[in-house]
């Protein structure tokens, strides 16, 4: 069973009683303490002037008897029933005794100055004594008061206290639970407002509440949840469009199927008619498959705690095996390459060539006939950029923050039988990222370039040293 409060109100009211419960205890036992050693101090300074004053009485008197002939006179000077005085002569003769509490006659050192201790036996009492001498006579003058009284007194004084620190800590906790949950009220507002977000008002902003902007220690929280609500937001937008895209590119390829299937069974044809049919059929099947090879790809590389397997890769040798897998395409439209990739990778042998040669199959594809696309390596410090160019039309400004989005086409209505479904550069995209790199693309009248930043931690140890001693 948990014994601490849910409530962050209850448990700072809890913290605050109990902070201002130990200072009023200790201020509470400074006090008893403070007036413990006044009363003391007092009745120590009462009990040595007492014997003083006897003391003096004595020295005046002619004889020992005319003093103990009135031994009323010695108890109106005492003025109250917790005093107690013994003359006492040297053979243990009691000379005058007022001892209204019946106190045993203690058994004291010698001492020719006043000192003073507690009772050793018999009630509780404070004591005060000297030895004289009268003439040749050695008299012990012992005068003493009973702590009953002083005892009760501070008895009292402890039950006030202790009341008056139960009645403070009572009113502390109160009091903390006030203030708690008035400086608590910009959080039940900003939770109040939290709550009313769902899907339909994501672009809802807690930093702008009232409550937040007066209070500085809730803006840095409502920025960060402003911060999480635009990045759920845009994911949330990005998948309702990623929805919106798949259904559109899996309804083209099935409407096709099912147009041309329809068709063809309206009436009898020939076999060639029907083998048409099914190398039309095996394109699409064949398209449908790339699109669901590629969102599993997707979908397995974004999943946190992906793997790669990292390996020295030539990046010359990887280069100059996908020209020549390329090269067929690149001659049936006229398109050469050129080659400047020097240097080697640790890195997914697998991830980095798939991820060239999707940037390969778009130059080519929307590279301009008769023209060069450029393979290069970029090493500098912070690692080294694989970039691919083309001299195609250029890329619409417009378009450039969006081609590596899932389905995004800049011209939709471009689609090619080899074409990746729109996957192609997402993969790329998601193939860096889980390298700890970048994809990029830059666009102009001078041609088109396709960037791959490897991070300085995939570099070769080898270059990694040539870099450092540039």
């Amino acid at each position: 069973m948990k014994l601490r409060p849910r409530s962050i109100g209850m448990r700072l009211a809890l913290l605050f009683a109990l902070a201002s419960t130990l200072v009023l205890g200790a201020i509470s036992v400074w006090l008893y303490q403070s007036l413990a050693r006044e009363i003391a101090w007092r009745d120590d300074n009462a009990l040595a002037g007492r014997v003083e004053r006897m003391r003096a009485l004595v020295d005046d008197a002619a004889s020992i008897d005319a003093l103990r002939s009135r031994p009323q006179l010695y108890a109106n000077m005492l003025g109250n029933r917790d005093s107690v005085l013994w003359l006492i002569a040297a053979d243990g003769t009691m000379l005058i005794e007022i001892n209204p509490g019946s106190i045993p006659v203690p058994s004291l050192p010698a001492s020719d100055r006043i000192r003073l201790a507690d009772a050793s036996a018999g009630q509780a009492a404070r004591l005060a004594w000297v030895d004289i001498g009268q003439g040749a006579r050695r008299l012990r003058l012992v005068a003493g008061k009973m702590l009953a009284e002083r005892e009760q007194m501070l008895s009292s004084y402890r039950i006030t206290l202790g009341t008056a620190l139960v009645l403070g800590a009572a009113l502390s906790f109160a009091l903390g639970w006030l203030i708690t949950r008035q400086g608590l009220r910009p959080v039940r507002e900003l939770a109040a407002r939290a709550a009313q977000i769902d899907v339909s008002c994501l672009d809802t902003r807690l930093a702008a509440a009232d409550a937040v902007r007066a209070s500085h220690e809730l803006q840095g929280l409502a920025r960060a949840l402003d911060q999480m609500l635009q990045r759920l937001g845009d994911g949330f937008a990005q998948l309702s469009r990623f929805s919106e895209d798949l259904a559109h590119e899996m309804r083209t390829p099935l409407s096709n199927l099912m147009g041309l299937t329809q068709q063809t069974l309206r009436k009898p044809r020939s076999p060639e008619q029907y083998q048409d049919l099914l190398v039309s059929n095996q394109e699409e099947y064949e398209r449908l498959s790339r699109m669901i090879d590629s969102m599993l790809f997707l979908a397995r590389s974004e999943q946190p705690g992906t793997a790669i397997t990292r390996e020295p890769i030539d990046l010359s040798a990887m280069a100059a095996q996908l020209v020549e897998y390329f090269e067929g395409l690149a001659q049936e439209r006229a398109i050469a390459f050129a080659l400047d990739v020097v240097g080697t990778l640790q890195a997914d042998r697998q991830l980095v060539q798939r991820a060239l040669a999707n940037l390969l199959a778009n130059a080519l594809r929307y590279g301009a006939g008769n023209s060069t696309v450029t393979i290069s390596t970029h090493w500098h410090a912070d690692g080294v950029d694989l970039v691919v160019g083309n001299s195609g039309a250029p890329i619409g400004q417009e378009h450039l923050p969006h081609v590596f989005e899932r389905f995004y086409r800049c011209d939709p209505a471009r689609s090619t039988p080899g074409d990746s479904g729109g996957l192609g550069l997402a993969i790329v995209r998601s193939i860096m990222h889980l390298h700890g790199g970048e994809a990029g693309v830059t666009s102009g009248v001078d041609g088109t370039r396709f960037s791959l930043h490897f991070p300085q931690a995939c570099a070769a140890p080898g270059v990694t040293r040539a870099i450092a001693h540039a």
